[in-house]
């Protein structure tokens, strides 16, 4: 008979498998990309003694990345729907692009030194087969649907179609400003700004600005 007590341990075990894995992959699909690394170089990076063990434990690579995803994304959800509740009803464009901006950057502070989150991110997004995860999981959260409102409230007289032009431009520069930081200190370089509020104040800069640039051209 297996009992609560003979569970524990195996549970603890699985559950330390499956961070080492998304450690290791994480670190390797940032530094590497997403096609070079297989499974199976995963697992033995992982010290992992079958060769299967990334398949058993997530399935496929979409599996995979969604998993990495998933497990930041619960830190920068609590982060952003923080700021989200101060906003309230704000009509301050720059309340709201700091929403957007400021709970992956306090995230990636959070996380120490090394990081791969950022990398890893700029690896999915410009991957056709894998950014459909990362943009799926990002809109599903609620805080984040919230700040797209309350940026849409601020910008009533922005047609639709620039609109949701300037919002992939947004997503690129978040994406790869981050991922640039993360790359120069992971190298030992100097950064622009000295730390990540820093970056998420110079972000918020030029995503305002983006944001009301004026539209040429249209009618």
């Amino acid at each position: 008979m297996v009992t609560d007590v003979d569970r524990t341990p195996r549970a603890e075990q699985v559950g330390a498998t499956r961070r080492q894995i998304l450690d290791t992959a994480e670190r390797l699909f940032a530094e590497q990309g997403l096609y070079a690394v297989s499974n199976r170089q995963i697992s033995t990076a992982a010290g992992q003694g079958n060769n299967a063990a990334v398949g058993y434990h997530f399935g496929t690579k979409a599996d995979l990345v969604r998993a990495i995803v998933r497990r930041h994304s619960h830190h920068i959800e609590a982060l952003r729907t923080e700021l989200v509740d101060a906003a309230g009803s704000s009509a301050d464009l720059r309340t709201w692009v700091g929403c957007l901006v400021r709970p992956v950057t306090t995230h990636l502070a959070s996380l120490g030194d090394p990081t791969w989150f950022a990398r890893f991110g700029a690896q999915v997004v410009t991957d056709p087969a894998f950014r459909g995860v990362m943009v799926e999981e990002a809109l599903s959260t609620p805080s984040l649907r919230r700040v797209v409102e309350g940026l849409h409230r601020c910008l009533p007289d922005l047609p639709a179609e620039v609109r949701a032009e300037r919002g992939d431009m947004v997503s690129t520069l978040m994406v790869h400003v981050c991922a640039e930081r993360e790359r120069a200190l992971a190298d030992g370089g100097t950064t622009p700004r000295a730390s990540w509020e820093e970056t998420a104040t110079g972000l918020a800069d030029a995503i305002t600005g983006l944001l009301t640039a004026p539209v040429v051209g249209r009618p």
